[in-house]
């Protein structure tokens, strides 16, 4: 069965889960209007326009006026697909609400502000795919072992350890599920790296965790 079959309602991602980005911001977050920085998971959803497919071509994105933006950028992410349903679990037990996992990539426009969010420049169609399988939870031992890398056109540009999250997946599982009752085929993607990999037209790029599997895109507009 594929990834995008799973996905049922929601696909939740969480921001600012990088400890280095958080550590890069400091300063910013301690500024007016919030003086301190988030208490609590930021959260923020890809909504079903955006949902897409492993080799899936990703739409080149384009401005109020139906014109070519100058630059996008992509993420990746660890994505927990939810077994049951999950409600106000404590994060002991959380892994026992995980069905597998999988990989989600979210492409955007850059991002100026975490105060202001660009919603349209979040919920592009097609912007993110989810792939290619759903790896059964049993078959990983510790998600938060895992590496997320992202190459384009073969040229490896980002890594990002998960044992580099601020919140670990069983924390943030527990966290969200006091927020929302989460059901099962639903997904969330765990963290993304602070820094952003810029893409370009025809872009091909690949995002892939050891034992999980790679999820390969192209960008469109060429």
């Amino acid at each position: 069965m594929t990834a995008n079959t799973l996905v049922n309602s929601k696909l939740v991602c969480v921001a600012l889960n990088d400890k280095a980005q958080l550590a890069a911001l400091d300063a910013t977050f301690n500024e007016a209007p919030y003086k301190k920085p988030p208490t609590q998971p930021v959260l923020y959803y890809k909504p079903r326009n955006t949902w897409s497919v492993d080799g899936a071509e990703v739409e080149w994105a384009k401005d109020f006026d139906g014109n070519d933006v100058a630059e996008m950028v992509v993420g990746a992410s660890l994505g927990v697909v939810i077994g049951k349903e999950t409600c106000r679990v404590s994060a002991e037990d959380a892994l026992n609400y995980v069905a597998g996992y999988t990989i989600v990539g979210d492409f955007s426009l850059p991002e100026a502000s975490y105060y202001r969010p660009d919603i349209k420049g979040k919920c592009l169609d097609t912007s993110a795919p989810v792939g290619p399988e759903i790896v059964a939870a049993d078959k990983i031992a510790n998600p938060d072992a895992l590496t997320v890398t992202i190459s384009v056109n073969g040229e490896l540009k980002s890594t990002f350890e998960l044992g580099n999250m601020e919140r670990s997946v069983a924390e943030l599982i527990s966290i969200i599920s006091r927020i929302m009752t989460l059901q099962a085929g639903e997904i969330i993607a765990v963290g993304f790296a602070g820094d952003r990999v810029a893409v370009a037209k025809g872009d091909k790029v690949e995002a892939s965790i050891e034992g999980v599997g790679t999820l390969t895109n192209t960008l469109g507009g060429a």
